[in-house]
This record gives structure tokens, C-alpha cells and sequence, in this order.
């Protein structure tokens, strides 16, 4: 194949059966975020450019290196979306959902593009799981966010998980902190990597987020964001402690957790599962009460998450993947002088009582529908010749053991559908003279 014609670097095909294990993912997302009375919202994947600039933050890798952005024919700069939460409050407030009922609920299910060096679990179209709970600045409204994303990672068959959570604080607990943390660091800037270097001058805490261990090394003995709270700050962060113990809620306070875009204020957090090692951690987020405000839409506090649904699907027990294995479908072929119409017919017809059916629409010998129908993985075949046209029957074959059974034609959908397959056809030997009729 032609280079112009392959998939795009970073970009991937998702592909049966996997799609199947994608869309129960999603399926029990909507479920679990239904029970706490999230509606599903879908954005543009391209917006304004300067949407991202301005809430996601200029001196963040997101805005500097890795967005996808280009000119219309108009010259209006456009960006795919590399994140939703800003998406979202731009939603909220075009639409005037600042005048709906508070707080507003809302979740999302679909791709963003980012440029970025592709490596498993990591592409550059990926997709995201998230949800967004606008007009409610309740410590306690923290809590049950994280109630509910520790409830879907649970329905996932998670059992190890771990919440981290710590606060950034407020602005004013922000900027008392930065120039502690930028005064500490700047007599070791020579010694810093070339991305903390950067960030000393325009993100400083993202340095505390540093994977490098030189980053790490000198970080040691640098003062403690906590220490430079301001008292509301602190009464937020002990009230979200104080629900999630109420709450029976496991958790850790890390003190060096931030959150790498600058809409970020009070709560931040992460839930890892300890047993996929270093990269371990599933799920980030963090409230962020200045970023409607700054679209425009008043002072409305917010608090949200998003999954990396591609890495989501990576580490997913297997014990949730074997439960969404499509069942095989079941062939239907017409033999001898039987038409294929009828095959068709019958397959349209248990298709109307909930039974997957492959119909074969070509005429060919039963052998070669066999070997057709076992390359398809199928595991039943109903066979329909003239016989069974005459008298209301159909001949259901087992390709696994080889047997087969006759089963009325007005009982053959509950037959497949049945969990007692075995006992309710009651298979005799291969042949004419061993069927037996149910």
C-alpha cells in the first residue's frame, strides 16, 4: 500500500472485537455517571484557537508544543481540541446554561488530538472519558465526584486502586507559594532539566510534576505548598477530607501532585492502580472555579476529570474484557434446491426475536459453507433444505462436537438465546437417523 494512503502517525484503527470491549467501556460509564444525574454533552472537535491560549495556559507543553492548529481560508486560527474541560465551559456559557438550574452535571465520550512523541497507551487522536460538574463550589461536591469515578473504575473490575489527592489552593495561596518555590529553586536553576528551566520562569509548580530525576533531586527540601494556604484554602482541603473519611473513602495526601494546566485551583487529584507500576495512574483532575469566569461567565466554580480512555482500555482487567467477547453469531444456509431467499428469510426472521445471524446469500456446496461459516468462528449452523421447508423444522448442527438436533422453526429462537442450548436440543448423533426434534 501507497505511504499517502496509511493511517496517519500517532492515529490507530480500532477493530472488532476490541470495538466491542470500547463501546461496554463507555456503556458503563453512561451508566454510573446516569446514576448521579450527569447528561451527556458533545462538543466541536475544533474550536477557536485562542480558547486553549487562554484557558489551558500559554506556558503549558499542551499550548506550546503539542496543539494541532491551523488556518481556515479565512485566516481565523482553529485548533483540534487537545482537552475538553475548556470545551465544556465554553458550552456552558455560549448556551446559557449559567441560568439552568445549578449545579449543571455534564459528561463526554470522544477523541483529541495532541503532537506528541506516540508510544503504547499514547496517541496523538486519543480518546477521553470525562466529566464536568459546573455551579457548585461545595467541598462536599468534591467528594462525590470522586465517589462516583471511584465507583466506575470499581465497575471496571479495578480492585487496587489508590486516590491521591492534594490542593493547589487559591490564587492568592498560588502566587505566596510560587515565589517561595521560584526563591528556592533559582540558585539551583544550572542544575535543573531544560523543561524546568523553561517553567521556572512561566509555570513553576509544573516543576514539582518533573519525572526527572536530577528535577527530583533538586526539588528535596523545597518548601511545601501547604505551608502557604491561605485559611479558606485550608478549610476547603479539610473539608474535602473530612467527606471522603466520612465516606469510608481510601486515600492519600501527595503533597507534590499538581495538575499541568493552569486552570487549576483548590483540589487535585489522581487515582492510580498500584499493581501496573510506573505508569500506574489512571484518571486526573481538580476543580477549577476561575475558568468560567475567564470565558466570560461569571464567577461559577467547577470541578472535573478526565480518562485516557486508549490507556483505560490497555490496563482493563481481563475479568471485564471476557464478559464483552461478541457471542458467535449463528449461519443459516440453505441446502440443496432450497434458495437462498430462504435463508435469508429466516435469518431476517430470528434477527426480529434478537438472535445474530449471519445469512449465506450464495449458492455453494454445504462443505464450503461449512469451512466458510468455521473461518467466521461460527459455533451454529441452522441448515435449510426441502425437508425442513415442508415440515416447519430446521436442523441445528454444533460445530464444535459435530452433532446436531432438529428444532421446531416457532421454538428455534429461544433455543439459541438459551443458556440450557445443550439440554434443550438434546443433540443426537451426526446424521438423519440419530436427530431428535424439540
Amino acid at each position: 500500500m501507497s505511504e499517502s494512503y496509511r493511517r496517519v502517525k500517532g492515529t490507530r484503527d480500532l477493530l472488532p472485537p476490541e470495538t466491542a470491549v470500547w463501546a461496554a467501556v463507555e456503556a458503563t460509564a453512561r451508566s454510573v455517571f446516569g446514576r448521579y444525574a450527569y447528561r451527556e454533552i458533545r462538543t466541536p472537535i475544533i474550536e477557536h484557537t485562542e480558547l486553549f491560549v487562554r484557558s489551558v495556559g500559554e506556558s503549558t507543553d499542551i499550548v506550546g508544543k503539542e496543539m494541532y492548529t491551523f488556518a481556515d481560508r479565512k485566516g481565523r486560527s482553529l485548533t483540534l481540541r487537545p482537552e475538553s474541560t475548556a470545551s465544556v465551559a465554553r458550552a456552558f456559557v455560549e448556551n446559557g446554561m449559567t441560568s439552568w438550574p445549578q449545579p449543571v452535571k455534564l459528561f463526554y465520550i470522544g477523541p483529541q488530538f495532541r503532537y506528541e512523541r506516540p508510544q503504547k497507551g499514547r496517541y496523538r487522536q486519543f480518546h477521553q472519558i470525562g466529566a464536568e460538574l459546573l455551579g457548585d463550589a461545595s467541598p462536599l461536591a468534591d467528594v462525590e465526584l470522586l465517589l462516583m469515578l471511584n465507583r466506575f473504575l470499581q465497575e471496571l473490575g479495578f480492585e487496587d486502586l489508590v486516590v491521591l489527592v492534594n490542593t493547589v489552593g487559591d490564587e492568592a495561596s498560588r502566587q505566596a507559594y510560587r515565589a517561595s518555590l521560584v526563591g528556592f529553586l533559582t540558585p539551583r536553576r544550572d542544575a535543573l532539566s531544560e523543561d524546568s528551566q523553561r517553567r521556572l520562569e512561566s509555570n513553576p509548580l509544573r516543576i514539582l510534576d518533573s519525572k526527572s530525576p536530577g528535577d527530583r533531586e533538586q526539588l528535596e527540601g523545597a518548601p511545601e505548598l501547604h505551608d502557604s494556604l491561605t485559611p479558606e484554602a485550608r478549610e476547603h482541603f479539610d473539608q474535602v477530607r473530612a467527606g471522603l473519611d466520612a465516606q469510608g473513602m481510601a486515600y492519600r495526601v501527595e503533597n507534590r501532585l499538581v495538575r499541568g494546566l493552569d486552570y487549576y485551583t483548590h483540589t487535585v487529584f489522581e487515582i492510580v492502580s498500584e499493581g501496573l507500576g510506573a505508569q500506574d495512574a489512571l484518571v486526573g483532575g481538580g476543580r477549577y472555579d476561575g475558568l468560567v469566569a475567564a470565558l466570560g461567565g461569571g464567577a461559577v466554580p467547577g470541578i472535573g476529570f478526565a480518562i485516557g480512555e486508549d490507556r483505560l482500555l490497555d490496563v482493563l482487567p481481563e475479568s471485564f474484557q471476557r464478559r464483552f467477547v461478541p457471542a458467535s453469531p449463528t449461519t443459516v444456509v440453505a441446502v440443496g434446491e432450497v434458495s437462498p431467499m430462504a435463508a435469508l428469510a429466516l435469518a431476517e426472521e430470528l434477527r426480529s426475536q434478537g438472535v445474530e445471524c449471519i445469512a449465506e446469500l450464495t449458492t455453494r456446496s454445504l462443505k464450503s459453507s461449512m469451512k466458510r461459516a468455521d473461518r467466521h468462528g461460527v459455533e451454529r449452523v441452522l441448515l435449510l433444505g426441502e425437508e425442513e421447508m415442508e415440515s416447519g423444522r430446521v436442523t441445528l448442527r454444533d460445530l464444535r462436537s459435530g452433532r446436531q438436533g432438529v428444532v421446531l422453526r416457532d421454538r428455534l429462537a429461544a433455543v439459541l438465546t438459551s443458556d440450557d442450548f445443550y439440554e434443550i436440543v438434546n443433540p443426537g448423533p451426526s446424521g438423519p437417523e440419530g436427530e431428535e426434534e424439540r
